[in-house]
């Protein structure tokens, strides 16, 4: 990063080509850089370098979707915050201010999480000022493609997995450009959380992993759902047909909600339709899975887990669990029971499995839960709780339901330690057989 006076913009001459970002207060931005670009339906290729200044001072559009009312109402963000376009392959770094001119700080790159059909790298809950500025890392946040833009192969050849080939682009970006920035590019760790978390995973199962990043976090991945999938893709790839090169943006978006129906009836992996399929470019056949994460468990360090209460994010929508928040005592129960299966299913038992099989192939794996939730709140530690700790500012998640009934101080004091331990874990730093943050979080070796 060059030392350019305080009044100038900040200036980086990455390898990419100049870029020219801007300063926030405690850090420094560069948003909306184009790091692959590709056609519709077609594998991303990297971007191409550029001569003059690049201005990194938009943020970088979302790939277009439908809306999430319900989502919406729990996070406090708004439909159509980021202008949609199919041209989204584009990442914003948030830099410490103040950064040496020979200092290289630790790189964090998020995947946004959203069911592989929703969500945006640069929507304002996942400002990560707070984790940048408290703990002197370099975030950069991912957006990719969604639905039926990126996550569905058809009869005809239409190509899956084009979302997760947009990540390879970017981590292969910022091996090639992030030094020119402050970061470290043999620090680099790979977090998301959900379909986010879920990329990470599978992104470790291709055999270039290890050498784009060092460290991976896995936040409430649903790896209890990303098997046997073959059937519903496939109906699903059936219906999707009708789309093609020339369907108008919107038309598409809309067909995506018809697709999601289509997969319906094959239960608990219907709850997220569309997602990563295995035996298409560039993950091996689901019976393979296993062994190409083994064989880059060596030169990956995972801390991955989940939230105590995830299916609680859910529950709201599914008649049965309305019926039952009005029936006194055994009602509640119920809900319970209903919370810690299907969390669980989802979620539990696979993140402890992956941590497992990760030590076992030579890897170091540490697991955790986190249990902190909003007093009072229905939704208690539900997915996503761990966003607002994370990307802690109190303007952007100040309408969030989540977060209803607690004070922005005790979200903040829980987040900060969330940050750090985050952090600790992204420089390389031992965390030690187990540890916890007192009323919010566990974690401990996988053995």
């Amino acid at each position: 990063m060059s030392s350019e006076p305080s009044f100038n913009p900040p200036y980086f001459k990455p390898p990419c080509g100049p870029v020219t970002g801007w300063r926030d207060g405690e850090v420094v931005r560069a948003t909306g850089i184009p790091y692959a670009a590709a056609g519709r339906f077609q594998p991303p290729v990297a971007a191409p370098d550029w001569t003059a200044d690049f201005a990194a001072t938009t943020l970088a559009p979302a790939c277009p979707q439908g809306p999430v009312p319900f989502l919406d109402d729990v996070l406090g963000t708004r439909y159509g915050e980021l202008p949609g376009s199919e041209d989204c392959q584009r990442l914003s770094i948030t830099v410490p201010a103040g950064l040496a001119e020979d200092e290289r700080v630790p790189v964090m790159v998020w995947l946004h999480g959203g069911s592989y059909t929703s969500g945006s790298g640069d929507l304002a809950i996942f400002d990560a000022a707070s984790l940048v500025a408290e703990n002197r890392v370099i975030v950069v946040s991912v957006t990719y493609r969604l639905g039926l833009f990126g996550y569905l192969a058809t009869g005809t050849g239409r190509p899956a997995n084009l979302g997760l080939l947009d990540q390879l682009e970017a981590f292969r970006w910022v091996q090639r450009n992030i030094a020119a920035f402050g970061g470290d590019p043999h620090r680099v760790t790979a977090f998301g959380q959900s379909a986010g978390g879920d990329s990470v995973a599978h992104l470790m199962a291709t055999p270039e992993a290890p050498s784009l990043f060092q460290r991976a976090i896995i936040q409430s991945a649903p790896l209890g759902i990303t098997r046997g999938r073959h059937k519903m893709s496939r109906d699903m790839g059936i219906a999707a047909e009708a789309v093609t090169e020339d369907t108008p943006m919107l038309e598409v978006v809309a067909i995506e909600d018809h697709v999601s129906q289509v997969a319906r009836r094959y239960g608990l992996i219907a709850a997220m339709p569309f997602g990563t399929q295995y035996g298409h470019a560039p993950l091996p056949s689901e019976s393979e899975i296993e062994a190409a994460w083994n064989a880059t468990a060596p030169g990956i360090e995972v801390l991955i887990g989940h939230t105590s209460d995830e299916a609680r994010l859910f529950m709201p929508r599914t008649r049965l669990v309305r019926v039952l928040r009005r029936v006194p005592v055994l009602g509640s129960a119920a809900v319970k029971a209903i919370n810690w299966a299907v969390t669980e299913a989802v979620y539990g038992r696979a993140a402890r499995k992956f941590a497992r099989r990760h030590a076992r192939a030579g890897g170091t794996a540490h697991s955790y839960v986190l249990s902190w939730g909003a007093p009072g709140n229905f939704y208690r530690a539900a997915h996503t709780v761990d966003l607002p700790l994370l990307f802690g500012n109190q303007q952007t998640w100040a309408a969030a339901g989540l977060l209803t009934g607690a004070t922005w101080d005790e979200i903040d004091a829980v987040g900060r330690e969330v940050r750090r331990l985050w952090a600790t874990f992204a420089r390389g730093e031992d965390l030690g057989e187990t540890g916890s943050i007192p009323g919010a979080l566990k974690y401990r070796a996988a053995a």
